[in-house]
């Protein structure tokens, strides 16, 4: 559990630092260049990530299981995986309506996601590592619209064919996830 903890400790605490520590987040881009910065964000991104991914593993070998899931949250999970799927491909595709209505659709994805695997999973480890995404979410998404709102973001209109775009490879990708890449991934086929 240890492993898992401090990954997400690295993980979500780097992708924080705009949130918590914007002043010297911005110091050090500008001390570091851009192009340093970006890559020890992503060392450490991947440090992190390696570290939860092996943790929530490991805590997987030995479960300890909270509750049990009823079958109707399992579908619940499934639709909000699907709209996760549809927001994580808005944040992408340029003039797309999604993305012009919510502004930051991955972090609501994320958000979507972290719930879906709430209410789908039983064990420690599920409640460590999907409760910390979706506490991390949700204020990340606070603080990004109390910022648009600071700086008067513009954001640009949504067109339909952008928008069709978006929700149709949102929808493939789901099912590509859910029918065949999460279980070759993570060892557990979501629909069976």
């Amino acid at each position: 559990m240890f492993e898992l903890i401090f990954g997400l400790l690295l993980f979500l605490g780097v992708h924080s630092t705009r949130i918590f520590a914007d002043p010297w987040r911005t110091a050090m881009r500008q001390r570091l260049g851009p192009g340093r910065w970006k890559g020890l964000y992503t060392l450490v991104s991947l440090l992190g990530l390696g570290l939860l991914i092996y943790g929530w593993g490991q805590a997987r070998l030995e479960p300890v299981v909270l509750w049990q899931v009823p079958r109707s949250l399992k579908h619940l999970a499934a639709l909000l995986t699907l709209v996760a799927f549809v927001f994580f491909v808005a944040a992408y595709v340029p003039g797309n309506s999604i993305k012009a209505r919510l502004h930051h659709p991955m972090v609501l994805g994320t958000k979507a996601w972290a719930l879906a695997h709430l209410v789908s999973n039983n064990t420690v480890a599920d409640l460590v590592l999907f409760g910390a995404f979706l506490a991390w979410s949700t204020v990340l998404f606070v603080v990004s619209r109390r910022r648009d709102r600071l700086v008067q973001a513009m954001y640009q209109p949504g067109r339909f064919g952008p928008t069709v775009l978006t929700v149709a490879f949102g929808v493939l990708l789901w099912a590509a996830f859910a029918l065949w890449l999460h279980g070759f991934l993570i060892g557990v086929r979501p629909l069976g």
